[in-house]
């Protein structure tokens, strides 16, 4: 007989969700569907090849060529989430609760990269990117609980998330703490500055990295309508976002009542809490403006919960948490 394990508890706030502005109407996509070897592949990367990379949510990470099938080349033991192509040709793998892991893609050999941070084991690490000098950036989404319980860190509505750096000497640093379910991250084409999401949030941020503003953090997009997830650096340059879900009216009520009332909430069975809705939506911004200049939204019946993407060779692949399925628009 199979059971339940009991879920952690949850210390709620009132919070009052961000306004929302609207983004333009984008047209649908010719979506091709690519069935992998697991459910929910969060992310996708390319690497020089041009093979995309991925993780589902039984720990496995799966190589698809160009012009081949799908295969399985390790295991995390984990879940795999936010993915990067390090510049010695290396997989880098956010995995929890695992943290910071590296992949020799020849080899199928697993290393941990980074497991803690100020002596405090990593519980939610979600995406990461590599700078030209070889630092690496990555963040963790609540310090409170682990992908199995996401939904604890939507309802508490607290901002337990970071950005972190992991210097070419091995020393890790915290370089933002108080994030709002921190997210995708990427540096500009220019190197100047990183973008990162924060999907309760519902913005993208700019932390300098050159330049007068060296340092500090400035808001590239405010009140969007849905929420952030994975990012990635077209070859233009241009910010692709991709957007789990719209705004869910039930959680934007919940947020400013009182915490009682979400402590009770959390006690249900997942299946009665708000759902996120699922829909093909990709977004691509200006990295100077935060101007949405590209994107696309649909419905499909195969895939939908858009949480990576990367665009190469013409095409915008996706990952997604919504289907054993990866997918390639053109662009």
């Amino acid at each position: 007989m199979g059971f339940t394990r009991r879920k952690p508890p949850i210390d709620p706030v009132r919070w009052q969700p961000p306004p929302v502005d609207p983004l333009p109407d984008f047209p649908p996509a010719d979506l091709t569907v690519v069935p992998v070897p697991g459910n929910a592949p969060e992310d996708v990367v390319a690497d020089a090849d041009g093979t995309i990379w991925t993780g589902v949510d039984d720990g496995r990470i799966v190589r698809i060529p160009p012009d081949g099938e799908p295969t399985v080349v390790a295991d995390t033991g984990g879940r795999p989430l936010g993915l990067a192509v390090a510049h010695d040709g290396r997989l880098l793998i956010c995995d929890s609760p695992r943290g910071l892991l590296t992949l020799d893609p020849s080899t199928g050999k697993l290393d941990p990269l980074v497991e803690t941070v100020d002596g405090r084991h990593l519980q939610f690490c979600s995406n990461v990117t590599e700078t030209a000098a070889g630092t690496i950036y990555f963040t963790e989404s609540t310090s409170a609980f682990t992908y199995e319980h996401f939904k604890g860190a939507v309802l508490e509505a607290r901002p337990r998330g970071s950005l972190f750096r992991r210097n070419p000497d091995g020393t890790v640093l915290t370089v933002l703490a108080g994030l709002y379910f921190a997210n995708g991250v990427t540096v500009t084409a220019d190197g100047s500055a990183l973008v990162f999401a924060e999907t309760l949030g519902r913005r993208l941020s700019k932390y300098w990295l050159a330049g007068p503003h060296a340092g500090t953090t400035t808001p590239l997009v405010e009140r969007l309508p849905g929420h952030p997830d994975n990012l990635s650096t077209g070859p233009d340059g241009r910010i692709w976002c991709a957007m789990v879900s719209p705004v869910n009216a039930a959680a934007e009520r919940l947020a400013p009542r009182a915490p009682a009332l979400r402590k009770l909430l959390w006690q249900l069975p997942d299946r009665l809490l708000p759902q996120i809705k699922p829909e093909v939506w990709a977004v691509a911004f200006d990295p100077d403006t935060g101007q949405a200049v590209t994107g696309l939204r649909t419905h499909h019946p195969e895939f939908g919960m858009v949480t990576g993407l990367v665009e190469t060779g013409g095409k915008l692949w996706m990952g997604c948490i919504g289907n054993p399925a990866v997918a390639f628009a053109p662009c």
